[in-house]
């Protein structure tokens, strides 16, 4: 039995394995169970790893080092390609006033950190806090970015903290203290969960983002006789004329038709535009376009051609050489007008409508051919990487602070994979990946990087939660997590009025919290929580990364 315990207990490649895929493959199943229907998912790898430790199994320092930080860039650099294409996005219109709300977060989980590290009078050292923090508010990459700046303080010869140890007492009461926040606000305002799905199914009747589908009869005098491009640029609102009928013939219009008084076009439009294109246009009538489809096609094609990655819908010119409209794309679950200035990408998934014969044209040319999607962009992924840990690790000098700044291994990789998925196509990249593709990243990353963390913090845990600075950090953890969560609370549905159901979704987005996320959607029948998450998920995690390292380097 010499081969059964030089496997257990001696350093070795074939130990390290054994010791991660149980680690793992253990968390992953206990992560599962719920309990009063939350689950802490992939998280629970962190507490499996700190148990292993706790028994006396160890891995190897170098090896334990690599596969942290590996696991960690895989992470947030798959991270970054999903919240990419919206990042931008995200700051404007709507989305300014609740990402405005989850900087207001953030920020506060940062001020009571700070001032509880002074109350306390430097008895929990500010490394130890942030590792509070990162915990309170269920953050691992920002663990990981802490760790990554303690790591570069090590380099200069100061000692690593195992900082872990407070991400992992901190964590279950921040799971639960943010769903008891959303409580406490459902309390405090007496929140009536009707009410709200109503104000939420009132307010996405009138959403003006939406796209508008019209049947309008060309009656306007003004411009019979004018052609298509010249009547756009007349009335100044975006439409697209996907067909037309005239004397009971159907044809697709394009910019140069000219057209005349009686046409009936089929419009698609924004609906914050469509009152203004009929008003000009003449007046909304019946027609019945299903006859259109005997002599006219309408098929949605999937981009999977490299070469059509960052051109414009107008650069394409389907409508000039061969007759066929572009009138929306779907993209990330939503659907966007086919402006003439669109930039498309890979994964797109365009509308066109034409003759059966010059659609088949525009599939060969957008590829349609979805085994291409199925195919990674290995190049793009990893020469991605090489670009992060370079951007992670040039200096950079921030005043007040005594020596340079670097973004580290988690910051770096994380905004460089933001700017290649929104403007990666520039470069000639193609950053497209499947969702599924992503998550089995993200997932193995993040499984990696924690049972890292556990089976590395694992000896000194018990020893630490039952001990009086073990309470005392789990008490600054609840603090750290109720008070930013109530405080902005309190200014999203006194103040301004924000919907509970959209509130909740913002309040578990500024946590990056899926549980909290879950919960939010179990009580609610319409997708605002979730789209509330994702509008200030990729600004507060870009934060929460950024903040916990600058903590680290800033009060050491």
């Amino acid at each position: 039995m010499e081969w059964l315990y030089s496997l257990l207990f001696e350093d070795g490649v074939a130990h390290s394995i054994l010791l991660y895929a149980f680690i793992i493959s253990a968390g992953v199943a206990l992560g599962k169970i719920k309990i009063f229907g939350i689950s802490l998912g992939v998280t629970f790898v962190l507490f499996v790893g700190l148990f292993i430790g706790h028994l006396g199994f160890t891995i190897h320092h170098d090896i334990l080092h690599f596969v942290r930080e590996f696991g960690l860039i895989l992470f947030v650099f798959s991270i970054g390609l999903q919240v990419g294409p919206g990042f931008f996005s995200s700051l404007k219109k709507g989305g300014m006033k609740l990402n405005a709300l989850a900087v207001t977060v953030v920020f506060l989980g940062v001020g009571v950190t700070i001032a509880l590290y002074y109350l306390l009078d430097g008895r929990i050292s500010m490394p130890m806090m942030v590792g509070i923090l990162s915990g309170a508010v269920t953050n691992t990459p920002g663990l990981g970015a802490a760790q990554e700046a303690l790591s570069q303080l090590a380099s200069s010869g100061r000692a690593e903290e195992p900082i872990a140890l407070g991400y992992a007492v901190a964590y279950p009461l921040g799971v639960t203290g943010i769903i008891l926040s959303l409580l406490l606000i459902r309390f405090v305002f007496k929140v009536d969960l009707k009410k709200e799905n109503r104000e939420v199914s009132d307010t996405n009747d009138s959403q003006s983002e939406k796209i508008e589908f019209l049947t309008v009869k060309l009656t306007n005098k003004h411009f019979d006789g004018r052609k298509l491009h010249d009547i756009k640029a007349l009335i100044g609102w975006n439409f697209i004329a996907s067909r037309m009928m005239r004397d009971g013939h159907y044809s697709v219009p394009i910019g140069n038709t000219v057209l005349q008084q009686g046409d009936i076009l089929f419009v698609i439009t924004s609906k914050a535009a469509a009152e203004a294109v009929v008003a000009f246009l003449g007046e909304t009538t019946e027609l019945d376009w299903k006859e259109s489809e005997k002599v006219l096609v309408s098929r949605r094609i999937i981009i999977t051609q490299n070469n059509i990655n960052g051109k414009t819908v107008s650069d394409l010119q389907f409508r000039s050489m061969l007759g066929v409209n572009v009138t929306r794309v779907h993209r990330s679950g939503i659907d966007l007008l086919a402006g003439p200035n669109l930039v498309l990408q890979v994964g797109d998934k365009v509308t066109v409508v034409g003759e059966l014969d010059a659609i088949k044209k525009v599939e060969d040319i957008l590829g349609n051919t979805l085994k291409r999607l199925d195919h990674p962009h290995i190049f793009s992924f990893f020469m991605g990487i090489v670009l992060g840990v370079l951007a992670g690790s040039i200096p950079f000098f921030v005043p007040g602070i005594p020596m340079p700044v670097k973004l580290g291994l988690a910051g770096g990789p994380l905004i460089v994979a933001i700017l290649l998925a929104r403007f990666g196509y520039k470069l000639k990249m193609v950053t497209y990946t499947t969702q599924s593709a992503n998550l089995m990243l993200r997932e193995m990353g993040i499984a990696l990087f924690l049972a890292s963390v556990g089976i590395g913090s694992g000896g000194q845990f018990v020893e630490t939660v039952v001990s009086a600075d073990g309470l005392l950090w789990i008490a600054c953890g609840f603090i750290i997590t109720i008070i930013p969560l109530l405080i902005t609370g309190y200014i999203g549905k006194k103040v301004l009025n924000l919907n509970y159901f959209t509130l909740m979704g913002l309040l578990s987005g500024s946590m990056t919290d899926p549980p909290a996320l879950a919960y939010a959607n179990s009580l609610a029948d319409n997708d605002a929580p979730a789209v509330a998450y994702s509008t200030v998920y990729p600004l507060t995690m870009f934060l929460r990364v950024i903040s916990a390292q600058m903590l680290v380097l800033i009060f050491l």
